[in-house]
């Protein structure tokens, strides 16, 4: 015999009000069936209906960067499972290449969600470090921190310009968009900072020299141009990543549902 849910189980799984689902019976966009005055839903029909409302995998594209998910990287509390890791990626290309900025989105111990995008050649170079890549990581845990809900540009580990968005799933911010890569205006420094700035990252002066003009460049005008777009572009990962754990909890649901 086919198992019939209650209107107050489907509102537990769906996270809608009682008329809501009314509606939906009544006009045929649910599995539906009257019992005497009241409906009921049958349970396998329910099922497949909520996987049909997934949205369609896009056909894959091949990515010219290892995909975090898959990184002996990912971080401990697995954040990225909120993001759709492909599709905020060549969201935040997109927006890094329309600004001429640099972007990667961190979960705030300054672990990378995703790739960095649109690189400056002298963030890459010093990468190779393993002592400035700890000095970058405690630079952002440092950006994470920063009780000022508003992004402002501060200097980085590479004395170059970046600010933050911060990245909210559901109530809580669990993660930022760190924008940057940006010279100031007095860039390039002066040999006595290029030492001062190789011997806090540990790493030879020659190879800040060697790259030292690959950097993005903003005069004061455009900086304060992209400085409100900065939390707008993590509002848009906040809503996708927001959206995303909705969609989890209710295929989770789904999941005890079928062992009912």
């Amino acid at each position: 015999m086919t198992e019939l849910l209650t209107t107050k189980q489907l509102q537990e799984i769906l996270q809608v009000d009682r008329t809501t689902i009314y509606r939906m019976a009544e006009a045929g966009r649910i599995p539906a069936i009257k019992v005497g005055n009241q409906w009921r839903f049958p349970r396998h029909q329910i099922e497949a209906w909520l996987w049909q409302q997934q949205p369609q995998a896009a056909t894959p594209v091949a990515a010219p960067f290892p995909l975090q998910e898959d990184s002996a990287d990912l971080p401990p509390n697995a954040l990225s499972r909120a993001f759709p890791l492909e599709c905020v990626q060549l969201i935040q290309d997109t927006f890094a290449d329309l600004l001429g900025v640099m972007m990667v989105i961190t979960d705030l111990d300054g672990n990378m969600i995703t790739q960095p995008s649109n690189e400056a050649g002298l963030f890459t170079a010093t990468e190779t470090s393993p002592n400035a890549h700890q000095r970058c990581l405690e630079h952002w845990i440092s950006m994470a921190g920063d009780p000022r809900l508003q992004p402002g540009f501060q200097r980085s580990h590479l004395g170059l310009l970046c600010a933050r968005g911060l990245i909210r799933v559901g109530h809580e911010i669990k993660a930022m968009l760190v924008v940057g890569g940006i010279a100031p205006e007095d860039w390039p420094p002066s040999d006595e900072e290029i030492e001062a700035i190789a011997q806090f990252l540990q790493i030879e002066p020659d190879l800040i020299r060697d790259h030292v003009d690959e950097v993005h460049r903003a005069d004061h005008q455009r900086m304060q141009e992209i400085l409100p777009y900065v939390q707008r572009m993590a509002d848009v990962f906040s809503y996708i990543a927001t959206d995303r754990s909705k969609l989890l909890q209710r295929l989770d649901k789904i999941a005890e549902l079928a062992t009912w």
